[in-house]
């Protein structure tokens, strides 16, 4: 077994950057022919499962601030892509849901990005997400220390 290299950061976060960006312009890509923003398709992926998201959530997943957030999902209710509830476990709450007519976008826009995503092996892709998970997690983890000593 060779022996394990000295950590290099600036390699890892050179990968990290390149895979981040190839993977932004395929899905970029494969969006703009579907008419759609990469805002818009995290918003309607989560909202694809169908159980009804809070705003707070939907901002998380999307990643953006709540005010840009609100613009977006108004302007996707104008479009009968979406709809907005009252949560009945708390009615102060809203929470978003795709329409039918957003439920077809979303299956015509994840198609389309489906196709345009490389093929890995499942155990490459599991792999993968474990991966990076494990590295999102680690870099938060290390910085929460930092920002709670403020």
């Amino acid at each position: 077994m060779a022996p394990s290299s000295p950590r290099r950061p600036n390699e890892l976060t050179q990968l990290l950057t390149r895979a981040e960006r190839a993977a932004s312009h395929r899905l970029q890509a494969a969006l703009d022919a579907e008419g759609c923003s990469v805002e818009t398709w995290r918003v309607l992926a989560l909202l694809s499962d169908g159980a009804g998201h809070r705003m707070t959530e939907v901002a998380r997943a999307a990643f953006l601030p709540a005010p840009s957030l609100t613009k977006l999902v108004d302007h996707l209710v104008e479009q009968n892509l979406v709809h907005r509830r009252v949560d009945p476990l708390d009615r102060r709450r809203v929470l978003a849901l795709l329409t039918p007519r957003g439920q077809e976008y979303w299956r015509r826009v994840d198609r389309a990005v489906r196709a345009g995503w490389p093929g890995f092996d499942p155990g490459e892709e599991d792999l993968l997400r474990a991966l990076l998970g494990r590295l999102v997690v680690t870099l938060e983890e290390r910085a929460a220390p930092r920002s709670a000593q403020v």
